[in-house]
């Protein structure tokens, strides 16, 4: 084992990948073996009235490794990447005072981007943001998209083409994520961090991983995730719960459809975000990538990295 004294340079171990391949697991065996703590990049498990659909780390795990940014906020309250970003660098700060490694893990694309680099100059829209947005504008219309604008972003509304749905609807895309006009992203460069970081992606067979998923999903049932959505259900408008696992089972309790297909759609569409978040990760050519059953091959490898960097 490396000996922690002889580490000279603060180094963050970011473990990613897609949801349901085990990140939870690795990130613990890690932070055990490290003697750290794990921070959440993990969106969804920021809400402290989300558990079963968010699969929040055991009372067990959490009692193992202190966690961070677990159920650390309400639903009701706005919360965007841009706010992650200075909260979760500050606790990594407090952190490297007393530890070295720290784990860092989750499969939000953009808050773990934000991390290692800062908000980029104009930011990948999530997927989930943008069906959300859509749906906003197909009920509402074009001139309830041009006022929204004209709220959030005065500048652009002065010089964007009033009649292109498309630029209008990517200005709200990019407000609704980080909290951010379009326009304030114009002059932005990639941040430079004070520690290291070492990338491990976790990924498997696909079929392998979509099994994996698809019985995932039938355990949060089994858990009571249905009562866990009939609880947030009087809140379902807030962007919050516009996610996966929650809003296929509003659709159940609206009688849109049938239990059974309300799992399904839930199975499916987790499986689509998986290979979105894939598509996004394999971009990243600093990702060291392993199955999640190499954990030591992955200790290792970190190890490795961190001898040779000092």
């Amino acid at each position: 084992m490396l000996n922690n004294q002889s580490i000279r340079m603060n180094t963050l171990i970011i473990v990613l990948g897609p949801t349901g391949v085990g990140k939870s697991d690795i990130s613990i065996q890690l932070a055990k073996h490290f003697h750290t703590e794990i921070i959440s990049a993990d969106s969804r498990q920021f809400f402290k009235e989300l558990s079963i659909g968010t699969a929040v780390p055991s009372s067990e795990d959490l009692e193992i490794v202190p966690h961070h940014f677990i159920q650390n906020k309400s639903i009701h309250n706005y919360y965007n990447v841009s706010e992650y970003e200075t909260e979760a660098l500050c606790l990594i700060n407090e952190l490297f005072a007393k530890l070295n490694p720290i784990v860092l893990t989750g499969g939000s694309m953009l808050y773990v981007d934000t991390i290692c680099n800062g908000i980029d100059d104009i930011p990948t829209v999530d997927p989930e943001i943008r069906d959300d947005v859509i749906r906003w504008y197909e009920q509402n219309g074009i001139e309830a998209l041009r006022q929204r604008l004209l709220e959030i972003d005065p500048e652009y509304y002065q010089i964007v083409d009033l009649n292109n749905p498309k630029r209008l609807l990517h200005a709200v895309e990019i407000h609704q994520m980080t909290g951010q006009p379009l326009t304030s992203f114009r002059k932005k460069t990639i941040k430079e961090r004070s520690f290291r970081m070492i990338k491990i992606g976790i990924n498997q067979d696909r079929k392998v991983l979509y099994e994996r998923i698809n019985q995932r999903v039938l355990k949060m049932m089994d858990a009571g995730l249905l009562e866990e959505a009939k609880t947030v259900c009087p809140y379902r408008m807030l962007n919050s719960l516009n996610t996966v696992g929650y809003k296929e089972l509003f659709s159940y309790l609206d009688g849109e459809c049938t239990l059974d297909e309300a799992i399904d759609l839930i199975q499916r569409n987790t499986r689509k975000y998986a290979r979105k978040q894939l598509t996004w990760f394999r971009r990243d050519q600093q990702i060291k990538w392993f199955e999640p059953e190499q954990i030591q091959e992955i200790i290792e490898f970190v190890e490795s990295e961190m001898s040779e960097n000092e």
